[in-house]
């Protein structure tokens, strides 16, 4: 290894001074001519190892590195006037002498003004882009910063030849091909160094703009925060005013719901103490050693019975004023003999109680009259009729009035004493004081109540809609057993509920718990009645109508059946179970009360016998067909034919008013009687008329074996269901031709 480095052209002058190479790289604008006369080109090893080595020109910094020029160049070994051996002193003199040639061509280079631009330069530098790493410097181009280099005065030629030139051939090259070399050494030497430059200057520029787009995004992304931020401001503003504004406007209409639930509370309690005497009311009595209550009719219904009384007794005497008109026709004339005596007269009766002159003298020996008489008595005997006639038509007028009006009453009373039932569960509710439940439902009124549970009519505060809320609560009194019967009965029919979205059932919308011993089911408010109801008052619905709920009913039915998994069977099927619209919603139903229902899951329900039927004896008696009734060993099984059965019966009870088994008997005497087991025809009474079509459906439905009955399925496809209006155009296509038919005849 040598101790001294070859020198590069761009690093020493013609004097051997030191030249920073960054100043020649950062100004390549100031062309300076570097005498290389008296050095050897470099080798082309030595070449492609110096081309080699990594540009580390613009990561050296003289004040950071305390870089002092070197007192002693290795170029004044053979250039400058420095003493050396005696025995190279001839040689050194030839070379000065070129050296001092080429020193007029050479400009002076000031060091401290170049270092101040250089640390200028550097600065700004270091100001738009990041220090980068200072890499190790090379042997090949600076010397070690420990040693100083001093020259060897003690070396020979032949110590020379090591680094590739010695006095000699330097002073030949330098005779020789003094202008070659040069134009070499800076055509290898300076392009590189433009290159390098070019290359930082692009690096530079290119690192100073994307730190500029980066500023500059930086700052717009700070704005856009600082925008965002005072937007978020606002709208946190806005909102705490807006929650503050809805939180008064809750206040304010849960105080406008309370206040118009207490008026009509008030206006129902005073409506009630008014029908009281009109009619009727509870009254308690003894019987024995307890009390009951029993019903007093109302002074509207003793008016009437007053009336029918009254009636009564008219219709009586009329009817014997008209026995007595029968037995004075004119026609029927009463003989009465008297004693034959000459000119003797009798006198005679006739049937209607008139007395005739009769001349005992006459040949015929008859009685005789005047026949300006016996016409009188006829048209009297007519007027009388007539009159009798008109006031019995008169008497059967009032009392038709009077039937309605009790009817009516009924009906009214009905409504009655269902009020006062509810006014009375209401009083001794624990949820009377408006309440509200989960934060949430207001609660307004008692709807109803059952064994088990009572229906409220409430008030969602956050969707702003009424809803029913169905408490259910646990008498303290039960049995474990019991209590959990009954919550399992309440967690399956939510479970059902949860899963069905159909127009045709009543929807659940949430489901919390109130305590330990209650909790809460809220469900869709329907504000009509049930078909029940509907049927007391009205007695019956017409064919039209009934279709329709039955249509409704089927459509649910197979909803149940085929569009959730598993499949449900409804099981309490009846007309208090179907809700009746009002409104904009009128002649629309909604199924409801799923608490006995069936799931019919794969591992239980086989689809040609059904399932087991745990919970034997719950349900509706009138309306449950026979396979539920019947006793055995194995429990009875059960299909969506429970179904169509009860469908059968509510739509003959819609019809007839009445129901088709076991009507007016309770469920002990069905149950008793066998009255289902039993009902093997069903019977249609005389009145009111019905299309043979819907008895034909009727009769489908209460199909005694259950395998002859139809399925929900084949029900929904009925005829009688889908070619209604065709049916009807018909028949009214068939009257009014037989209208015209009866016309031309005559």
């Amino acid at each position: 290894m040598n101790l001294v480095s070859k020198p590069t052209e761009n690093q020493f002058n013609s004097r051997g001074q030191d030249v920073l190479p960054l100043t020649f790289k950062l100004f390549p604008q100031r062309s300076e001519s570097v005498d290389n006369g008296n050095r050897t080109p470099p080798s082309n090893n030595t070449l492609q190892r110096n081309l080699s080595q990594p540009d580390i020109v613009n990561s050296i910094d003289t004040e950071t590195l305390n870089f002092k020029p070197i007192p002693t160049s290795p170029f004044r070994l053979f250039g400058s006037t420095t003493s050396v051996s005696s025995n190279n002193s001839n040689t050194l003199k030839k070379l000065s002498t070129t050296d001092k040639v080429r020193r007029k061509r050479t400009p002076k280079i000031d060091d401290n003004i170049d270092g101040q631009k250089v640390k200028r330069r550097k600065s700004d530098m270091n100001m738009n882009q990041p220090k980068l790493p200072e890499p190790a410097t090379p042997n090949l181009l600076l010397p070690s910063m420990d040693k100083k280099i001093t020259p060897d005065t003690n070396k020979t030629i032949s110590n020379y030849r090591d680094i590739g030139f010695s006095p000699a051939s330097s002073a030949q090259s330098d005779s020789c091909s003094n202008s070659n070399h040069t134009s070499e050494s800076s055509t290898l030497s300076i392009p590189n160094a433009k290159q390098t430059q070019t290359d930082i200057t692009g690096t530079i520029n290119s690192t100073t703009d994307e730190l500029e787009a980066k500023n500059s995004q930086i700052q717009n992304l700070i704005r856009e925060r600082d925008e965002l931020r005072r937007q978020l401001t606002d709208v946190k503003k806005d909102y705490d005013k807006q929650q503050n504004i809805l939180q008064k406007c809750l206040a304010v209409n849960k105080k406008l719901l309370v206040e118009k639930s207490t008026l009509e509370r008030k206006q129902a309690r005073q409506k009630c103490m008014e029908n009281r005497l009109r009619l009727g009311q509870f009254v308690t009595q003894r019987q024995g050693a307890t009390f009951v209550e029993n019903w007093t009719d109302g002074t509207a219904f003793t008016d009437i019975s007053k009336q029918q009384e009254m009636i009564q007794r008219a219709r009586e005497e009329l009817d014997r004023e008209r026995r007595n008109l029968v037995r004075r026709r004119p026609n029927c004339e009463v003989k009465e003999k008297a004693p034959k005596t000459p000119n003797s007269k009798s006198r005679t009766k006739d049937r209607t109680g008139a007395f005739v002159l009769q001349d005992e003298s006459s040949n015929d020996g008859m009685k005789t009259t005047n026949d300006a008489n016996k016409a009188l008595l006829i048209s009297e005997w007519n007027e009388s009729e007539e009159i009798l006639r008109l006031r019995l038509a008169s008497l059967k007028k009032e009392e038709m009035d009077l039937q309605i009006e009790y009817e009516k009453l009924e009906r009214e009373r009905n409504l009655h004493i269902r009020e006062l039932k509810r006014i009375y569960n209401e009083d001794h509710s624990r949820f009377q004081d408006h309440p509200v439940l989960n934060d949430r439902y207001l609660l307004l009124s008692l709807i109803g109540k059952g064994g088990f549970s009572e229906v409220h009519k409430a008030f969602c505060l956050k969707e702003q809609r009424y809803v029913a809320v169905k408490v259910h609560q646990l008498n303290k009194e039960w049995k474990e057993e019991k209590k959990a019967n009954y919550i399992k009965h309440a967690l399956r029919e939510c479970d059902i509920l949860k899963t069905l979205d159909h127009p045709r059932i009543v929807r659940l919308y949430d489901v919390f718990e109130i305590d330990t011993d209650s909790f809460c089911t809220v469900l869709e408010y329907i504000e009509g009645n049930d078909i029940d109801f509907f049927l007391k008052q009205h007695k019956y619905i017409p064919e039209k109508e009934a279709r329709s709920v039955v249509m409704q009913t089927v459509s649910a039915l197979r909803y149940l059946n085929n569009g959730i998994k598993p499949p449900v069977i409804h099981f309490d099927l009846k007309p208090a179970n179907i809700l009746l619209g009002t409104g904009t919603s009128s002649g629309e139903i909604k199924i409801t009360d799923f608490g006995l229902s069936k799931q019919m899951c794969e591992d239980t329900y086989d689809p040609e016998h059904g399932m087991d039927l745990t919970s034997q004896g719950a349900g509706t008696y009138w309306y449950l067909p026979p396979e539920v009734f019947v006793q055995g060993p194995n429990p009875p099984k059960i299909s969506s034919k429970v179904d169509v059965w009860s469908l059968g019966c509510i739509f003959f009870q819609c019809l007839y008013g009445r129901k088709p088994y076991g009507h007016n008997q309770s469920q002990a005497a069905i149950l008793e009687n066998q009255t289902i087991l039993k009902a093997k025809e069903v019977e249609f009474p005389p009145k009111p008329i019905i299309s043979d079509g819907a008895k034909a459906f009727i009769r489908r439905c209460l199909t005694y074996n259950v395998r002859d009955r139809p399925d929900v399925n084949q029900l929904s496809d009925d005829d009688y269901l889908r070619s209604y209006p065709k049916r009807a155009a018909t028949n009214a296509q068939a009257r009014t031709a037989q209208l015209l038919m009866n016309d031309g005849s005559n």
